[in-house]
């Protein structure tokens, strides 16, 4: 091959890198319109908490002994239902967690301990008094590792469908880890989270994971976390791509052992794997109390919430 060949090639080369990534530019321009254009995270009726690492939204309703919604890291809005009734006889916390929601998106490394360390500082400086907890999905270690380093802050605890115990001990690998650096890139990292993000892969989770009955899933609840989901210039991927790579995993077992709160499962029992993952959290602290709510797969509380609530208000109103 002659210099002037290779000139040649590199200059096509040059210029082919250059248009592809221009249009995924472009493409990621265009989702990020598209996905923000109904503004259905308008709503202006939230409180912040200007904690360390980025302004926490968090919304207070109701008066009552204090309990605090903690939402799965895939679906931020789904206690609206739970919290309408809740807020009747409590006062309610619902809060979005960094890097989700309206809360801040910081582009670090979001890990297991800075979550644990959320949760407690929250209830420390805004709810000021020990609290029950009702949270779900893989949200659900952040709470029990909580419990564990401070047993003065979480009262009782309601775990909707927590996580597969083997599943959240893996630890981040060498692929994991070059899949994060990848994502945490600006314009192709950007293109791929889009790839696997957006409204026709959230309408499938809808579908195939969240819920039973397909008739019930709501074009609003699409919407919402299709914002949510590239709100802020689509700074989700961060926490997007530490999912992905195991950075919010944690082995919980030596915990479990340690903790003396009540806890209370709740499961969709349409999702065998739901059931199965339970038990194990119960085989390891047989004290844990275990219901299903039929019909229901990954979001009970959000399919069935007049059965979940009466389940949740039986537990929480028991005698200490």
């Amino acid at each position: 091959m002659t210099i002037l060949s290779l000139k040649k090639n590199l200059t096509f080369f040059t210029a082919l890198t250059g248009t592809v990534i221009g249009t995924m530019h472009v493409v990621n321009r265009i989702f990020q319109y598209i996905s923000t254009a109904d503004n259905m995270l308008s709503d202006d009726k939230y409180d912040y908490y200007n904690w360390r690492f980025g302004k926490i939204t968090y919304k207070k309703t109701g008066s009552g002994s204090p309990v605090l919604l903690i939402h799965d890291l895939n679906v931020c809005y789904e206690f609206e239902k739970v919290c309408s009734k809740l807020s009747k006889t409590n006062t309610v916390y619902s809060i979005d967690l960094l890097g989700c929601g309206r809360s801040d998106r910081p582009a670090f490394t979001y890990t297991n301990f800075l979550y644990v360390e959320l949760i407690t500082n929250f209830i420390k400086h805004i709810i000021g008094e020990k609290t029950d907890v009702i949270v779900s999905g893989e949200s659900c270690p952040f709470v029990l590792m909580a419990c564990a380093n401070d047993d003065s802050i979480i009262n009782k605890v309601v775990m909707i469908n927590p996580p597969n115990l083997v599943k959240m001990a893996k630890i981040p690998t060498k692929a994991s880890k070059l899949f994060k650096k990848l994502i945490f890139t600006p314009v192709i990292g950007t293109f791929i989270y889009n790839l696997n993000v957006n409204k026709k892969t959230i309408l499938q989770k809808f579908i195939f994971s969240y819920y039973y009955a397909q008739n019930d899933i709501k074009e609003r609840d699409i919407l919402t976390y299709f914002e949510s989901s590239h709100k802020d210039h689509t700074h989700s991927k961060y926490l997007y791509a530490c999912q992905k790579s195991r950075y919010l995993n944690a082995n919980i077992v030596h915990c479990l052992s340690r903790l003396t709160n009540s806890i209370y499962i709740i499961v969709g029992n349409s999702n065998p794997e739901n059931i199965l993952a339970a038990n194990e959290y119960q085989n390891y602290l047989p004290s844990i109390e275990i219901k299903g709510i039929a019909k229901t797969k990954q979001m009970p509380h959000m399919e069935k919430p007049e059965e979940f609530f009466s389940d949740v208000k039986i537990f929480l109103s028991d005698a200490q």
